[in-house]
């Protein structure tokens, strides 16, 4: 019989669910794993480490298409531009991450204004100078 892990292992093993695998495979993260005389899918050991790397790059924000282009960099070592490197998309990631985090702080303060200020219903802070909730692009009655 041929050595590998049955797709029931590689989800346990790796934390995903069976989905997850058929899912990875239609978008070309895991390669289609050969069959058994039985039919079932044996998938590679080194199956289980490309796994950990897909979940890892997610769990620092990398897209599953940004996943795809770290994964294919990093098989793909020779020849490869500077400005492909994981330290340039690791950097960039970095610089988006902090800007979203940025934007969560604006509204986090924003909430704890409106409950400082007991705000209660938007339309009236919508026609109130003195809401502290950002309504963006509202004049307070311009029609601009």
């Amino acid at each position: 019989m041929s050595s590998g892990l049955r797709s029931g292992e590689l989800a346990d093993a790796a934390g995903v669910n069976l989905q997850t695998l058929r899912y990875y495979e239609r978008r070309g993260l895991l390669a289609e794993p050969a069959r058994s005389p039985g039919g079932h899918r044996l998938y590679p050991v080194q199956a289980l480490t490309l796994l950990r790397v897909i979940k890892t790059a997610q769990r620092l924000g990398f897209t599953l298409d940004e996943v795809a282009e770290l994964v294919d960099l990093g098989t793909h070592r020779h020849g490869r531009r500077p400005d492909t490197s994981l330290q340039k998309r690791a950097a960039t990631k970095l610089v988006e991450i902090e800007t979203k985090i940025a934007d969560l702080q604006t509204i986090a303060d924003s909430l704890r204004a409106a409950l400082d200020a007991g705000c209660d219903d938007l339309t009236t802070c919508a026609t109130t100078d003195c809401c502290p909730i950002p309504l963006a692009g509202l004049d307070h009655g311009d029609n601009k």
